[in-house]
């Protein structure tokens, strides 16, 4: 898996309950696509001045432990799988305090032209990156 993400739970972050929000939890999950994108070879500045994007078509977001004030987080994420037009991505909150995972995000992304507004073939960069980004998770995990 790649790190993307360290965070903090800040007070301002947190319901009245004393834990970290929804909407915060799916902000940092964001926050570390990016940088998970960018370690695959998309560049986003470079991929607007082409009109080249990427679309969340479905997110799923799990939450198994609940993250307090003081808590210290960290996001890894890896591609799960590779279609024409798509790719699946699980990305994983930690505890850094605990080391317990306390939630998931799982995506499915399309490559997106942002003139014509509309879902196109994986850009041959990503795929070429992610490819190999598999191969190697892969080799790892045997």
């Amino acid at each position: 898996m790649i790190q993307t993400y360290y965070g903090v739970v800040h007070p301002w972050l947190c319901d009245n309950m004393g834990h970290l929000t929804t909407r915060h939890y799916v902000g940092m999950f964001d926050d570390s696509h990016a940088h998970f994108f960018a370690e695959l070879g998309a560049d986003m500045g470079e991929m607007l001045k082409r009109d080249e994007g990427f679309a969340d078509v479905k997110s799923t977001l799990e939450y198994m432990q609940e993250l307090r004030v003081g808590d210290l987080l960290i996001v890894k994420g890896k591609i799960l799988s590779l279609g024409r037009k798509s790719f699946v991505h699980k990305h994983e909150m930690y505890n850094r305090n605990t080391g317990v995972l306390a939630a998931t995000m799982e995506n499915i992304t399309v490559a997106f032209d942002l003139r014509a507004r509309k879902a196109v073939p994986l850009f041959d960069y990503f795929r070429a990156s992610a490819e190999r980004y598999i191969e190697e998770f892969a080799c790892a995990d045997a």
